[in-house]
């Protein structure tokens, strides 16, 4: 596979950030890549430092991985586990912009999640790109360009991805992970193309399983104590997954941090160093919410496409189904339902998502979600 392959369905894009990456491109000093989650913003990024970063193409494959482990010297990156990137931290990650690069042709910061960042953390990292280094660049990731501050956009130079066919994505996980065609093609057809939770879906049977039990509840709600007995479930799904996602990083994290203290596994934390222990627990607490909300999103996400399949088949548009598996019950649902009820529950969990975003607790988003289904099914639309 060439340096770039894993980049699938942006060819616009992999050739301007190619061309400036290469040895007469002149990049600009900051870009902004935005694209729709699981365009795979954040691996163009790190590609695209790797290629900077690196004196010749040979060396660029060698120069990739240091930087996906964050071991390269020319290299550093801004993520946050938490709903905002802190100020302090974007403070800190300014002050290495003016290091010059010791090994690499450049020296590039990596800022993901760029949109969390507020206004005030925004203004930090507006004055280091108005008067950047000679040979440090800024590659910032969002999902549009208009989620940050017009100062800062207008000193960047857009890269705009787009959402990857599924053909795309299923040929990327059979090339490059090893997966069995019908199954690539299924993971990547209900991921609908997230290259990340397609991959996901494709290689943990259990993610596979929790998807399937969410949209299996849905189908199933046909009274109000369904509907609160599914919302329930789906907060509990959604938490496990969190828990997988999380358990397992705290205790590596933990036992870095305890290493790098000079403390022995389970020995007694001294009381001078309790503060550091507790920063790290509180940022641990902190991606615990994060991925739990994430989880949330992804499960309306999945529902989205359920009753968009819905919707489509009521409208007799002979779609193809994300949620092929589920077709008998989402022809039965089309059958019972008009489109005008299609519409209304689709646009229930648009509605869904949104408070979600404003930090309304996830368990009472999903029961008023789930009250307005069994509404819509039983031709009771609310107002």
């Amino acid at each position: 596979m060439s340096f770039w392959a894993e980049i699938v369905g942006q060819p616009a894009a992999v050739e301007a950030l190619s061309r400036a990456a290469g040895p007469d491109g002149g990049p600009a000093h900051a870009w902004l890549i935005t694209g729709p989650p699981g365009s795979g913003r954040s691996n163009l990024a790190y590609r695209f430092a790797a290629a900077l970063i690196a004196r010749e193409e040979a060396d660029r494959e060698r120069v990739y991985a240091q930087v996906r482990g964050r071991t390269h010297p020319d290299f550093a990156a801004l993520t946050t586990q938490a709903a905002v990137i802190r100020i302090d931290s974007a403070r800190e990650i300014v002050t290495t912009a003016h290091y010059a690069p010791s090994e690499g042709r450049y020296r590039v910061i990596v800022i993901e999640d760029a949109d969390r960042m507020t206004e005030h953390t925004s203004n930090v990292l507006l004055k280091a790109i108005e008067e950047p280094p000679e040979r440090t660049i800024w590659v910032l990731c969002a999902p549009s360009e208009a989620d940050l501050l017009p100062t800062i956009r207008s000193r960047t130079r857009s890269v705009r991805l787009v959402t990857p066919s599924v053909e795309d994505v299923a040929r990327l996980l059979v090339e490059r992970d090893g997966i069995d065609a019908p199954l690539a093609e299924r993971a990547a057809r209900l991921a609908q193309s997230h290259i990340g939770m397609a991959r996901r879906l494709a290689t943990d049977a259990e993610a596979m399983s929790r998807r399937e039990r969410s949209i299996t509840g849905a189908l199933t709600a046909h009274t109000l104590g369904d509907a609160m007995a599914v919302a329930a479930s789906l907060v509990a799904i959604a938490q496990a997954d969190a828990d997988a996602l999380t358990e397992q990083l705290d205790a590596s994290e933990r036992a870095d941090a305890m290493r790098n203290l000079g403390l022995a596994p389970g020995a007694a934390i001294p009381p001078k160093l309790r503060s550091q222990m507790k920063a790290l627990e509180e940022d641990q607490d902190r991606r615990r919410k994060r991925s739990l909300r994430d989880g949330i999103d992804r499960i309306l996400t999945d529902l989205l496409s359920l009753y968009r399949d819905v919707l489509l088949t009521t409208l007799e548009a002979d779609p193809e189904l994300v949620n092929a598996e589920s077709g008998a019950a989402i022809r039965d649902l089309a059958e019972r339902w008009s489109p005008e009820q299609a519409l209304a529950v689709v646009s229930a969990v648009e509605e869904a998502r949104e408070r979600l975003a404003r930090a309304i607790t996830p368990g009472l988003v999903l029961e008023a979600l789930f009250a307005r289904i069994v509404m819509a099914d039983n031709r009771v639309l609310a107002s």
